[in-house]
């Protein structure tokens, strides 16, 4: 079975692994659970100066990402799963769509520089645009690298405890609850006493009202589609009846 496989398509190669050489991600790629290519966009390029970038039509500030030499770079690299286009104008990632890129074979990720890409490339080559959130990065290197290690940590067995993915953020629609450890009082702070209990269905039920305190007081689009799938009502945080 081939490894997930992330390409990368962009004018700083060296940014990569970058992060994603450490820690779990970095573990997993040198064990081989998944594989790393970072192309460079420059090497498509067809003068002597390396031209990626030309000023805008119809004026304004920066420069804008030549459709020319990013649909060579398509054309000239093999990707595995769906061809991405980091940007903030696109549909904001989630962890639903994190789960299905990492259930696929990998993904290409490209990443715009100055003031975009030409919008005619992205048509032609009908690239999904996708967005970290509302704001603005200096290009989309950050934003590969966030995305590849959201989807390698759900690669089976990257994570040390499997079971610890199904309690996290956005698993059930919710933001996670608090958690605690030793010491079991800290600048006169206690841990809440049911977690000191034993008792499972009350560190449970516990557990639950947390994360809809922190859904709804945090993210209440979060907070309405959650009751909207769970078919409850607006009601008091906790109530479970």
């Amino acid at each position: 079975m081939s490894a997930w496989t992330a390409t990368v398509l962009t004018l700083f190669p060296e940014m990569f692994p970058g992060p994603l050489a450490h820690s779990l991600a970095g573990k997993a790629r040198a064990a081989g659970v998944w594989a790393l290519r970072a192309v460079d966009i420059r090497d498509f390029t067809e003068d002597k100066h390396r031209t990626v970038d030309d000023t805008p039509f119809g004026g304004g500030p920066g420069m804008v990402m030549r459709p020319d030499v990013i649909d060579r770079a398509i054309a000239g690299t093999a990707f595995v799963g769906p061809l991405l286009y980091l940007s903030p104008r696109g549909r904001r990632l989630d962890q639903g769509r994190v789960k299905e890129l990492a259930a696929g074979p990998g993904l290409g990720l490209l990443c715009g520089r100055f003031e975009g890409i030409d919008q005619r490339v992205i048509e032609a080559r009908q690239i999904d645009e996708v967005s970290l959130g509302d704001f603005i990065l200096s290009g989309g290197e950050p934003a590969a690298v966030a995305l590849i290690d959201a989807c390698v940590r759900l690669l089976p067995g990257v994570a040390g405890d499997a079971a610890s993915l199904d309690e996290e953020s956005f698993a059930a629609g919710l933001l996670e609850y608090p958690h605690y450890t030793r010491p079991q009082t800290w600048q006169g702070r206690a841990v809440p006493p049911v977690l000191l209990s034993g008792h499972h269905d009350e560190i449970r039920r516990w557990r639950l009202a947390e994360a809809e305190r922190a859904t709804r007081e945090r993210r209440a689009d979060l907070w309405t589609q959650y009751l909207a799938r769970s078919g409850r009502r607006e009601q008091k945080i906790g109530d479970l009846s």
